[in-house]
């Protein structure tokens, strides 16, 4: 992996990525630019295709080809260690980002149980000794949403915009779930946004397991159907 950066000036010293961040500007070139949105396409379009298509060969397949594309795809990419979130916060920017997921998650349960909804909301799931696995799930998907999409995207149109246009992007991703399809916009603007501030996808992936199994807790599974998206959530019975 280069260490190079094709989204941020290379020429300041410390802490990289506030130019891009506050003027919201990319430097990728128009060629560099039809490359990402191809890779983005691509990368869409498979994830949807896993999502929309029932289990068997061609699902797994399919799958199988998304998670390589995308690897690859980080893998060969001129971003540094720092740009792609894979280095750990400070405590100070841990901290705020995990504070602020769980006065959310709180919040949640909160009102779920001011309007008189049971918590646990479905008893018996989700297991609570998969916890950690869903941690690790909530890990990978902000690798997707921000390693992946939010950088490339913030090459073409800037720190800004693509805070919003990854927040609808991951947020389509959960169609037909009305519930979750609200709450990823919500959550992934925040996601987003702490990341183009911070750059560390791990303080986000524990608050996205937070909010996840918060709402896991307070929605019943007439609305939430075991948080399933796509053809899982129609065929859910």
């Amino acid at each position: 992996m280069a260490v190079g950066s094709k989204s941020f000036p290379r020429d300041v010293p410390s802490e990289p990525w506030v130019s891009n961040a506050e003027t919201g500007k990319g430097t990728g070139t128009v060629q560099s630019s039809a490359a990402t949105l191809l890779q983005i396409a691509l990368g869409y379009m498979l994830i949807e295709v896993v999502l929309w298509t029932p289990l068997g060969r061609f699902h797994t397949g399919v799958m199988i080809l998304a998670t390589v594309c995308i690897f690859l795809f980080v893998a060969f990419s001129d971003y540094s260690t720092y740009e792609l979130g894979l280095r750990l916060p400070s405590a100070q920017r841990a901290f705020t980002i995990l504070a602020i997921g769980l006065a959310a998650a709180a919040m949640i349960i909160a009102v779920a149980t001011l309007r008189g909804q049971p918590i646990p909301a479905n008893p018996g799931w989700p297991r609570w000794n998969g916890v950690w696995q869903y941690a690790i799930w909530a890990i990978v998907q902000q690798f997707i949403l921000q390693t992946f999409f939010y950088l490339r995207l913030e090459s073409i149109l800037g720190s800004r915009w693509a805070v919003w246009v990854a927040a609808v992007l991951f947020a389509s991703a959960h169609i037909p779930n009305p519930v979750l399809t609200l709450a990823t916009l919500l959550g992934a603007l925040f996601f987003c946004e702490m990341f183009r501030r911070y750059r560390s996808i791990y303080p986000l992936g524990i608050v996205h397991a937070m909010l996840g199994l918060s709402l896991a807790a307070s929605f019943p599974d007439a609305l939430l159907r075991h948080m399933r998206v796509g053809l899982g959530y129609l065929q859910f019975h």
